[in-house]
């Protein structure tokens, strides 16, 4: 039996990267970004993007592949890290999935193809619902027909809800439905692929919100309004693309509204935007506990105990050994 990859998961802020890092000063590893908003380019401070001396100490993929006003689907992501792990393989290097985007995991373990095609018109009638309803309200419908796919997403998650709400009025199935249907079509994971899952998750949630509010406040000093600037500057984007409804962009981008709006410099409404990013990263934060919650086949490390890293190490060296 091969080992086909290693994925390292957790919440926002619970030390992903500086985990993997350590893994590569210590075995032969490649990098797979599961991180739906490190795939844009020009979008660096607001996702926490691993530095050029971060990325170059080891190869990393699926990181500035498409400009923010593309979009990039879980089942490319499927497709792409298919690929890249038979390849990694090739070069006689272990991939090491590392990211907290767990819906792409989940279509890596058991596809995501036979979803019903995007209808633009439905997608046009159920936005034309948002605008006069609100997504909190058309989050509520989706918790009627699809209560698994509503609680692990947020109320103004516009992109995620239309989608669940299109397939179910599509097909008269919900996302959760299909995606257990697929995996009993096309087996199980241990079946598919063999990933073990090491995930981060912290013993104190205070500790991942202080670490939320420290790397909030860091990507304020290492200009994140400027790239936020930017980005609007190039006036193709708007706040309904996924990249620009990432964590932090949206609140930014309402912001800088606010400002415009009511002729206020911006720097008086810092404190407000840190205060919208950091409570909107939290609810990221579990969101994603939750979905971790949900695979019990996980091997947990505590990433607010000493040396972590170290432990993520030690767990990872043991799983390997299994498959020897």
């Amino acid at each position: 039996m091969q080992l086909d990859a290693i994925a390292l998961v957790g919440p926002t802020a619970s030390g992903k990267t500086a985990a993997a890092l350590v893994l590569a000063q210590h075995m032969p590893i490649e990098i797979i970004s599961m991180d739906s908003a490190l795939v844009y380019r020009g979008m660096d401070i607001g996702t926490a993007k691993p530095s050029a001396d971060e990325l170059a100490q080891v190869p990393h993929h699926l990181i500035d592949i498409r400009d923010p006003l593309q979009a990039y689907s879980a089942a490319e992501f499927e497709r792409d890290a298919r690929g890249l792990i038979q390849a990694i393989h090739a070069r006689g290097k272990l991939p090491v999935l590392v990211g907290g985007t767990m819906l792409y995991f989940k279509a890596l373990q058991q596809g995501l193809d036979d979803l019903p095609r995007a209808q633009p018109e439905l997608r046009a009638e159920i936005q034309a619902q948002a605008d006069q309803l609100g997504w909190p309200a058309l989050h509520a419908q989706l918790a009627q027909v699809d209560a698994i796919t509503a609680a692990r997403l947020a109320p103004h998650d516009a992109q995620r809800i239309s989608r669940a709400l299109e397939v179910w009025r599509i097909s008269g199935k919900s996302l959760s439905q299909w995606f257990e249907e697929a995996a009993k079509q096309r087996g199980t994971a241990a079946q598919m692929l063999h990933i073990p899952v090491v995930s981060l998750e912290p013993q104190q949630r205070a500790w991942l919100h202080e670490r939320i509010a420290l790397r909030f406040d860091a990507m304020l000093a290492q200009g994140f309004l400027q790239e936020m600037h930017h980005l609007r500057d190039r006036s193709d984007l708007t706040p309904d693309l996924p990249s620009m409804r990432c964590v932090g962009y949206r609140q930014a981008w309402e912001i800088l509204d606010e400002a415009h709006a009511t002729q206020r410099p911006v720097e008086q409404l810092l404190p407000k935007l840190r205060e919208l990013g950091v409570a909107a990263t939290r609810q990221l934060a579990k969101r994603q506990l939750t979905w971790l919650r949900s695979m019990p086949e996980r091997h947990i490390v505590a990433c607010d105990a000493a040396q972590g890293s170290q432990h993520v190490l030690k767990q990872v060296q043991t799983l390997i050994a299994a498959f020897l």
